[in-house]
């Protein structure tokens, strides 16, 4: 484990997985991020897939190749190439292990910094093979909610900015794992205002597609505090909490790149939502998490 710090916040970040285990406010002693065993995840790092692949695999010109549930960088070990007292940058590059899943010749840095407001999360993906790349990245912290004794789940809503005018969701369907289904439903909020509750979550996970989405604000109804995820750099926005658990934990994951169809076994290079690296080029992507 690997912990900066600076006057306001403490960060704990775990090498295996550069998955961020810890944020904590040192005015109140609060940690925002979930730890306990009802759902043993942290924020994990989701790459190069994102979801379940179906059947658990992909092609690259028709030859198969398998594909953990979001990929397989989570059970991976990141050298730390630079450090300061308030960041952190970690580094994967590809080896005989990652080579199995994905025969690409990629590095993935993954930067933390944490600054004045809260925390700032940065992604480099870079291509040093002879093809283009084709890759998804989620980032995927869990946030405990409440955030105070004494308030319920329900006491919570999210605010979206600026309010869509043309909010879509993507179907999700169980086969028996969350799949998506390729149809997209309306979703409705009370001028861009989303009010948590348990049951909006019983199809699973809700994927977001919300083009021009600059922030996401999850806040308290009955207090002053909010979290808010800035977006720009992504193209979609997952909320999930364990189904059917009443758990007291809501993600908010900023996605680039999609689950599946289900039993739409893809060719890699056409998979909806994956982005797209060319030789020799690097991409990045960055959100903050803003605390209040």
């Amino acid at each position: 484990m690997v912990t900066i710090q600076n006057d306001r916040f403490t960060a704990t970040i775990n090498e295996v997985g550069a998955e961020l285990t810890h944020l904590v406010d040192q005015a109140s002693h609060r940690d925002l991020i979930w730890n306990n065993d009802l759902w043993p995840k942290h924020a994990p790092v989701l790459f190069p897939a994102i979801g379940r692949s179906n059947e658990d695999s992909y092609l690259i010109d028709g030859q198969r190749y398998e594909m953990p549930q979001h990929g397989f960088v989570s059970g991976e070990t990141f050298m730390i190439v630079d450090q300061t007292p308030t960041a952190v940058t970690l580094l994967l590059k590809a080896n005989a292990a990652t080579r199995v899943y994905y025969p690409f010749d990629f590095e993935l840095q993954v930067t933390f910094t944490l600054v004045a407001t809260g925390l700032n999360l940065s992604f480099s993906v870079r291509n040093h093979g002879q093809q283009d790349l084709s890759y998804s990245l989620g980032s995927h912290p869990a946030f405990n909610v409440p955030f105070e004794a004494g308030e319920a789940f329900t006491d919570y809503e999210l605010v979206l900015d600026p309010a869509p005018t043309d909010l879509q969701q993507f179907e999700i369907v169980k086969t028996p794992n969350p799949y998506r289904s390729g149809k997209e439903l309306p979703v409705t909020t009370d001028k861009g205002v989303i009010k948590l509750n348990y049951p909006m979550f019983d199809a699973g996970l809700i994927i977001l597609k919300a083009p021009n989405l600059a922030h996401l604000t999850l806040r308290s109804t009955k207090s002053k505090h909010s979290i808010s995820l800035n977006l720009d750099d992504f193209d979609y926005v997952t909320l999930w909490t364990k189904e059917g658990a009443q758990a007291p934990f809501l993600c908010l994951e900023p996605f680039n790149g999609l689950p599946d169809v289900a039993g739409d076994l893809r060719e890699l290079a056409t998979k909806e939502g994956n982005h797209h690296v060319a030789v020799g080029q690097s991409e990045t992507m960055a959100y903050t998490i803003t605390v209040d």
